[in-house]
C-alpha cells in the first residue's frame, strides 16, 4: 500500500463516490465554479500530502462543498487526479505545437519551448507535484489517454530536435537528450519558489543558455 495510505477508510477513498438523490446546482455557472473550487482544493490537498493521503471527505472540506453535494461533482477521487493531469498537460501540448508550428528555426524554436514549458510549469506547478509523484495511481483508460497525451508532447520537442539536427543546427537530436531536458524542466515545479530571486521567466533564460550550450553547434545562441 503507497505510504500514505491506511487500512479500509484509504481503500474506501480510492472507490467510486456513489450518486445520491437530491437538488441538483442551481445553475449552470455554480456548478462550474463549485467544480473548480473542488478541483483546486484537491490539486493542493494531492500535492502536500499525496493522492492515497488525502480523502475525498478532506477535498469537500476544503472546497467548501458538503458531501452530499460533493456527490454531483466528481465520480472518484481518481477521476479528480485525472481531470487535474489532463487538463495541465493538454495545456502544455497546446502551446508546444502552438510554438513549433510558427516556422521559426529550430535554435529560436526550441528557446522558446523552454521558456513556455518553464512558465508553465510554474503556474501549475501543483499539478506537475502531483503527476510526478502520483501519477501511477491512474488507471485504465486514464492513464493510457494521459500518457497518450504525455507521447504527444514528446514527440512536439523531438521533431524540434530533429530538424535543428538535420539543419546541422544542433550536435544530437538523440531521445535520451529530450527526454532528460523534459525531466529536468519539470523539476523546477520541486524547487521554484514564489519570491525567490528569480523570475520564472528569468528560469527558463538560464535554463535554456545551459541546456543550448550543450546542444547547439557553434555560436549561434551567443549575442
Amino acid at each position: 500500500m503507497p505510504a500514505g495510505a491506511s487500512g479500509a477508510g484509504a481503500a474506501r477513498d480510492t472507490d467510486p463516490v456513489p450518486r445520491r438523490r437530491g437538488r441538483p446546482p442551481a445553475t449552470e455557472s455554480t456548478a462550474i465554479e463549485t467544480r473548480r473550487r473542488i478541483l483546486h482544493a484537491a490539486a493542493e490537498l494531492f500535492a502536500r500530502n499525496g493522492f492515497h493521503g488525502t480523502g475525498v471527505a478532506e477535498i469537500g472540506a476544503a472546497a467548501g462543498v458538503q458531501r452530499g453535494a460533493l456527490y454531483y461533482h466528481i465520480g472518484s477521487k481518481e477521476e479528480l487526479l485525472w481531470h487535474i493531469l489532463r487538463d495541465y498537460t493538454t495545456l502544455m501540448l497546446s502551446a508546444a505545437e502552438r510554438i513549433r508550428d510558427r516556422g521559426d528555426d529550430p535554435v529560436t524554436t526550441l528557446r522558446a519551448l523552454i521558456g513556455s514549458h518553464v512558465e508553465l510549469i510554474v503556474a501549475h506547478r501543483r499539478a506537475v507535484a502531483v503527476q510526478l509523484r502520483d501519477v501511477t495511481a491512474l488507471t485504465g483508460d486514464r492513464a493510457t489517454d494521459l500518457q497518450e497525451l504525455r507521447d504527444r508532447l514528446q514527440r512536439c520537442w523531438q521533431a524540434v530536435l530533429d530538424a535543428g539536427y538535420a539543419a546541422g543546427a544542433l550536435r544530437t537530436a538523440d531521445h535520451v537528450v529530450t527526454n532528460s531536458m523534459l525531466g529536468m524542466l519539470n523539476t523546477v515545479s520541486s524547487w521554484y519558489r514564489p519570491h525567490g530571486p528569480h523570475t520564472p521567466a528569468a528560469i527558463a533564460e538560464i535554463l535554456a543558455g545551459t541546456l543550448l550550450d550543450g546542444l547547439v553547434v557553434g555560436d549561434s545562441t551567443k549575442g
